[in-house]
């Protein structure tokens, strides 16, 4: 729900670089990342946390796959996004299926929900201890661990409740070869578009730091019509009912 900052140029390439050599063995090639699913419930960042050096993927449908079927936009949106305040044109439209709506944005990151140590006062100055949608026993979304998306706040440009998007939905987000299956987690503000948990930008090998981190394109967000994780806080049930709805849109029938 916070606004959004911009990486100033020269930091960016900082941090890319480091992140780089931190990755790279004696030999200079990088390491092979493990062979492990992503962020679940129990799987929680530990140390300095910074973009993973392979790529992996959760269920069977590529990210490809799901590239080819979005390819073309029917857009379902009143007008356009911007990605961040500072844009000087809106650019970005929500587009639709009939089972589903999608758009390409940047991913700018969300920490907002429950204090962890990665996501608080102290590292955000955004910070805030809420989440527009919560887990099923009331408590804020945990930013850090859980892969969730933000959503626009209604207005007369698109409002999601009008297209079956709810809070705990079932979202897939794909960037750089990459797909993830997150829920939807949090609002933001009405003009503004791309925007996902810490949790999500990690899992995708997104720089995840909210004052400094996050990309400024190729990102695309699908989000699935009429759905609900439950509980929301169970990503692996998010992977398990991403991986099922995925191959029916994929082939066309949502």
């Amino acid at each position: 729900m916070r606004y959004r900052t911009h990486v100033v140029a020269a930091a960016g390439t900082f941090l890319a670089a480091a992140s780089l050599l931190a990755h790279l063995s004696p030999s200079g090639a990088a390491p092979a990342r493990p062979a492990a699913a992503g962020l679940g419930a129990a799987g929680a960042p530990a140390g300095v946390p910074g973009p993973p050096s392979a790529l992996l993927q959760e269920g069977s449908v590529t990210a490809a796959q799901l590239l080819a079927r979005v390819g073309r936009c029917d857009q379902v949106s009143d007008g356009m996004f911007r990605m961040d305040d500072e844009d000087d044109e809106p650019t970005v439209p929500v587009c639709g299926t009939p089972g589903a709506v999608f758009w390409k944005a940047d991913l700018d990151v969300d920490c907002d929900g429950q204090a962890t140590a990665h996501c608080n006062a102290d590292t955000d100055g955004s910070f805030q201890e809420m989440t527009a949608f919560t887990q099923s026993d009331g408590r804020p979304l945990d930013a850090e661990r859980l892969p969730y998306v933000v959503v626009p706040d209604p207005s007369g440009t698109w409002d999601y409740r009008a297209f079956g998007i709810r809070g705990g939905g079932l979202a897939a987000v794909v960037h750089d070869g990459q797909v993830r299956y997150a829920v939807v987690g949090d609002t933001g503000p009405a003009g503004l578009i791309g925007e996902a948990s810490y949790a999500t930008a990690r899992a995708l090998g997104i720089t995840p730091d909210p004052e400094g981190g996050g990309t400024p394109e190729d990102v695309t967000y699908i989000l699935f019509r009429n759905t609900a994780v439950r509980p929301p806080e169970d990503h692996a049930a998010a992977v398990r009912m991403g991986d099922r709805l995925a191959r029916e849109f994929v082939a066309g029938a949502r």
